[in-house]
């Protein structure tokens, strides 16, 4: 078996969404022991646009009249999506930047998107148990003065989910800015009671995803 984790922080060392994404897939090993983890790491190891681009229109173009850069960026949407494609189960951690998606995850999306097999007619994805794992400075939920200020969390849900149809499931944590920024500092009890529940929720979706694939094997 194997689980696919994509990480989107710019600052490993102190991720909050990586932490959370280890717990997901610590429950995911401790239940397949023997499975590998295929690791693909878009902050450290970016990719450029010009990427998307070549692969883009690489694909209006005829293979024979197709230039080197199109040639080898529609190599790299392939090996994109064979990582997708190829692994049972899905790890996403994707923290929200400047109130939107990291522009990284969005780079790599739009990239692997270009294969034939999970663009808009594809689908190969439909159905595969997956764990997206977003994490927020401030706290833009219902009732809050920036209420609506995070359009990361759906347009992930969206193009997860809706597009790719993949079984998804969603571990949040707000306020990781809270003992960072002293303006937030009269958040402290919510930002830790939050961050239990966020904790509390990766570890069960890990064992979800880990049973769903069991499940799905039998």
């Amino acid at each position: 078996m194997t689980l696919f984790r994509l990480d989107a922080s710019i600052l490993p060392p102190t991720s909050d969404s990586r932490a959370l994404g280890d717990r997901v897939e610590h429950e995911w090993t401790a239940a397949h022991p023997d499975s590998a983890v295929v690791r693909r790491d878009v902050a450290t190891e970016p990719i450029s646009a010009d990427v998307w681009r070549a692969a883009v229109t690489g694909g209006f173009t005829a293979e024979d009249e197709r230039s080197p850069e199109q040639r080898e960026a529609m190599a790299f949407a392939t090996t994109l999506a064979d990582e997708l494609v190829s692994a049972d189960a899905l790890l996403f951690d994707v923290p929200l930047y400047n109130y939107g998606p990291s522009q990284h995850f969005k780079t790599w999306f739009d990239v692997a998107y270009t294969d034939s097999r999970i663009d808009p007619e594809g689908t190969a994805l439909r159905g595969k148990p997956a764990t997206l794992v977003t994490t927020i400075g401030g706290n833009y939920g219902p009732g809050t003065p920036k209420e609506g200020w995070d359009h990361s969390t759906p347009w992930l849900r969206r193009v997860l989910e809706d597009v790719w149809g993949l079984d998804l499931r969603i571990v949040k944590r707000p306020f990781t800015l809270v003992g960072v920024n002293p303006a937030l500092d009269e958040f402290a009890d919510l930002a830790a009671s939050l961050k239990e529940q966020a904790e509390e929720d990766a570890t069960r979706s890990g064992r979800e995803l880990a049973e769903l694939r069991s499940q799905r094997s039998a």
